[in-house]
């Protein structure tokens, strides 16, 4: 058990003076109507008149299922100002970026979802989104990176986002969600990933979204807690659609990074994955490496969530097989299962780990 250290005798970030680059900040507007001046008169008449149609019923207004806490947010992240969490920039410099020493922060906008039913809305908000986020965010904190959000449902619209804001360093990925109307690797998705590679822009996969289909293989689950534990469920499957159908052998310069989704289960999946392709790689002949290899080579994920094991060192073992440089720190503020940086990573690691996980393996992926 020497590789374990109590949560109390963990240095604080800002006194150790260590900068950290934490990869899922959900900051965003209030609500829709932040948006309008980056809409035209059309969509703001619509949303007004019609509402936003989701995939989803129970996503217009409210939650699929309730949360742990009010607008999912730790209880403190309530501004004095009134606003939501997450909604007040001066409060998150203040409680986040400035005390943790955050020398950049990806944005990863909570609401409305990117994927509406109606494809000309959902084109609207993507690009309202993209200049709300430039010009709330990035520009007065030039620590943030925003997500270029996208319709990924109308995919020649998105790879056409993309290529709009090509070559501006203000963003940070293109923001996807673990939940797709048909799995990643589908071939109606990749424009998304060509123009993304083509932009030398990573795929930012985040937990959660709306494809229309049930949250599980076998129907709808009954409780909140079921609904996050397949979120990792998620992941695995655009993952494992993304190697098999050849998207990472097509685009071999693609950065995808998975967040929110953990990492424990990613050795299992990339050992069936290599059994399972030896055995049956006449189906799929375009691959010529084994899974496993492709996964270290273009997928990194964050450490929000992370598994706990009740032996604690054995994360290190998990990390060791990934590899050091695909971890990277995610804090998820200002959500109620906030990661602390200070005390989020309970194991005994070295500075150099440390340090590559905290920081220097995001700065390498976003290419700061």
């Amino acid at each position: 058990m020497n590789d374990i250290r109590p949560i109390a005798s963990q240095p604080s970030a800002a006194a150790s003076k260590l900068a950290i680059a934490d990869c899922d900040l959900h900051l965003g507007p209030a609500g829709i109507q932040e948006l309008f001046p980056w809409m035209s008169r059309r969509w703001q008449d619509h949303i007004e008149t019609f509402g936003m149609a989701h995939r989803t019923g129970g996503q217009n207004g409210t939650p699929n299922y309730p949360k742990a806490q009010p607008a999912a947010a730790r209880r403190d992240a309530w501004p004095p100002s009134g606003r939501p969490p997450g909604t007040d920039l001066a409060f998150t410099r203040a409680q986040h970026l400035d005390a943790h020493n955050v020398v950049l922060g990806i944005i990863n906008p909570p609401t409305p979802s990117n994927a509406p039913q109606n494809p000309g809305l959902g084109n609207a908000i993507a690009r309202a989104f993209n200049e709300w986020q430039l010009a709330c965010l990035v520009r007065p904190e030039p620590r943030l990176r925003a997500s270029l959000v996208v319709n990924y449902e109308d995919p020649l619209a998105a790879a056409a986002e993309i290529r709009h804001w090509a070559g501006n360093p203000g963003f940070g990925h293109v923001m996807m969600y673990g939940r797709t109307a048909a799995p990643m690797g589908s071939v109606q998705y990749f424009p998304i990933f060509e123009a993304a590679a083509e932009a030398g822009i990573p795929i930012g996969v985040h937990a959660f979204g709306f494809g229309g289909a049930p949250n599980t293989s076998a129907g709808w689950a009954s409780y909140y807690i079921e609904d996050m534990l397949g979120h990792a469920q998620s992941i695995q499957v655009q993952l494992t659609s993304m190697i098999v159908n050849g998207v990472f052998a097509r685009l071999p310069g693609l950065r995808y990074v998975l967040i929110e989704g953990g990492f424990g289960w990613a050795p299992a999946l990339a050992w069936r994955l290599d059994k399972a392709w030896k055995r049956l790689r006449a189906e799929t002949p375009e691959i010529s490496e084994a899974p496993s290899e492709t996964m270290r080579r273009q997928v990194w994920f964050t450490t929000q969530p992370m598994e706990e094991p009740e032996r604690r060192e054995q994360v290190l073992d998990t990390i060791g097989w990934i590899g050091w440089d695909r971890i990277l720190f995610a804090s998820d503020y200002p959500h109620w299962d906030f990661d602390n940086p200070d005390t989020a990573i309970t194991v005994r690691l070295t500075e150099p780990q440390r340090q590559a996980i905290m920081r220097d393996n995001a700065l390498a992926v976003y290419r700061r």
